[in-house]
């Protein structure tokens, strides 16, 4: 079984280079398909669907 690694808020913002506010408006707006993972009261992203979505989000020239 493939382990589960999962990233923070902070840890995402860093790795997107926006802030955390952002990501909150992303997860309120349904603007972006960047699946979260809710534990409890935290919000948490699977670091394979990040990558996936950076390169979904990737524009070849």
């Amino acid at each position: 079984m493939e382990e589960l690694k999962l990233l923070t808020t902070k840890q995402v913002s860093k790795l997107l280079g926006i802030s955390e506010q952002t990501l909150a408006i992303w997860r309120c707006n349904k603007r972006y398909a960047l699946p979260y993972v809710k534990v409890g009261r935290y919000v948490r992203y699977n670091l394979g669907d990040v990558m996936a979505f950076v390169k979904s989000r990737t524009i070849d020239v």
